[in-house]
């Protein structure tokens, strides 16, 4: 084992990562075995471990592998601190010797090496998604830190992308599940992992600025419910957006809602003033980004009324709403009755862009909800959801030392366990799954952006089929060995397996 002294200084160099991974993010019983390896003689003893799921998440067919750049800013920043080897000390029994704690102080990854799948690729059970060769001891302590990172990574990445197959390439994506996600980190997570599946923007701020996502977001019916009446409005007046003339919204609104009450056959008395008054001063302070919460109170009778005062009055001055958003109710009709009445508003007062406003949808969104809304019909342009959060053919997995196939050539595919199953593939093309991302102490291959992840998954998902990605009865896609490491793995079964004996 290379002593850190060795260590060359870039590999002791401090990446940015998430403050709670750090060694001590791991269970026991890896310390416990780690003191037990070093006990036992076994500190230059070399292992291999695999990463791999064993089952696809929500029922499906395919997983996206993402986590692996956390993983390696872990790994190279990994180093027992002095408070995790005093908390070491106290919590292990008082017969562990002194130097095991020295041995853990000195302890780096110099010498593992890690092969990876992209990350961002579409993966299936039994593959690993990644390879850790090294020190018996260095390599099992850094186990349950990967699977944490992988497995919550992964599951949010494969949902979105679900998400995204389900919703189609033209409607937009928003990732509004911070409020109930699983603490802090778990929500920081999923802004980051539903945008790297296919989401087109989050709610999350603090996930905009680390990860560069999109920010969205207007307001919430508190917002709205915090006015009762249009005498609460302190502020009334806009300047024209290019003339800079002072104009009052409240006079203009109220002309406006009264003359758009004969056109959507509703009564100006029964919407909500209270509602007005809110989207007034909103509309006041971003005249620019005006997009109203429209189901407070009543879409029709109250909603739709109220916004569109408020938007014709800013088209007035020189400003563009940007739309609504529905966080309840039968959102295929509300959204077809909502496109129905920016219509007849367009043709009326011939303006053509107020017919494509947009409408965001929200209200417990789910991959199903879309499948349903899409059979049903909607106008709907994208969905608010919060987080419950050439075709390949084959994977084949060899021995290390075996060649990989080669296109043209015939080759054998077994099923791991059943005998019987298997079958002979002619490649038209071949693409290694691994890239080595670790060694020495230093990454030896470039991590790709967000954005490139993002494309990965988006181009991966492309070379499956569609059965393999549909909601319902997914064909599994098929993941085989070689003939040489079945073999391998059936000979090192019976090798071990015990031997009853009859009596």
């Amino acid at each position: 084992m290379s002593d850190e002294n060795n260590t060359p200084p870039e590999s002791r160099k401090r990446s940015r990562q998430n403050g709670i991974v750090q060694p001590l993010l791991t269970d026991l019983y890896q310390i416990t075995m780690a003191y037990a390896y070093w006990k036992s003689g076994k500190v230059n003893d070399k292992a291999t471990f695999d990463l791999f799921i064993r089952k696809n998440p929500f029922q499906g067919e395919f997983t996206i592998f993402a986590g692996l750049e956390e993983c390696l800013k872990f790994v190279q920043n990994f180093h027992y601190s002095h408070s995790d080897i005093k908390y070491l000390k106290e919590t292990l029994p008082g017969t562990i010797e002194p130097e095991f704690f020295e041995f853990l102080g000195r302890l780096t990854t110099y010498d593992v090496v890690i092969y990876a799948i992209e990350e961002g690729s579409v993966v299936f059970p039994r593959v690993p998604l990644l390879r850790v060769e090294g020190p018996l001891i260095s390599v099992q302590l850094l186990e349950t830190t990967f699977l944490t990172l992988v497995n919550y990574a992964s599951l949010m990445a494969t949902n979105a992308a679900r998400y995204r197959i389900a919703a189609g390439k033209n409607l937009s994506l928003l990732e509004f599940g911070l409020r109930r996600a699983q603490g802090p980190d778990g929500g920081l997570s999923a802004s980051k992992y539903a945008y790297i599946g296919g989401f087109d923007g989050t709610s999350n701020v603090l996930a905009g600025k680390l990860f560069n996502i999109p920010v969205k977001g207007t307001h919430a019916h508190a917002y709205i419910t915090s006015f009762t009446g249009l005498d609460e409005l302190k502020t009334t007046t806009l300047a024209h957006n290019t003339t800079g003339e002072i104009q009052d919204m409240l006079s203009l609104c109220t002309k406006w809602r009264n003359e758009l009450s004969q056109v959507l056959h509703v009564l100006a008395s029964e919407a909500s003033d209270g509602e007005m008054a809110a989207w007034i001063s909103f509309a006041i302070a971003f005249p620019s980004g005006f997009l109203a919460l429209v189901d407070t109170y009543d879409v029709r009778r109250s909603g739709l009324l109220n916004f569109c005062a408020v938007a014709l009055s800013l088209n007035d001055l020189g400003y563009r709403a940007l739309g609504i958003r529905i966080d309840s109710g039968d959102l295929a009709y509300l959204s077809k009755m909502s496109r129905q009445c920016f219509k007849v508003i367009a043709e009326k007062y011939n303006i053509p862009w107020f017919a494509s406003l947009t409408i965001i949808a929200s209200n417990d969104i789910n991959e199903d909800t879309i499948i349903s809304l899409n059979e049903q019909g909607h106008s709907i342009d994208s969905f608010g959801i919060g987080t419950h959060l050439g075709h390949a053919l084959i994977d084949l997995l060899q021995r290390s030392v075996e060649p990989p196939p080669e296109v043209g050539q015939k080759v054998l595919c077994r099923h791991p366990f059943q005998e019987a199953k298997r079958a002979y593939v002619i490649p038209t093309r071949v693409e290694p799954l691994y890239k080595m991302y670790w060694q020495k102490g230093n990454l030896v291959a470039p991590l790709p952006t967000l954005e490139d992840v993002r494309q990965r998954v988006q181009s991966s998902l492309q070379s499956l089929r569609n059965d393999h990605k549909r909601n319902l009865n997914p064909t599994p896609y098929k993941v085989s060995v070689s003939d040489d490491l079945y073999s391998f793995i059936h000979d090192l079964w019976l090798q071990n397996a015990p031997i009853g004996e009859l009596s």
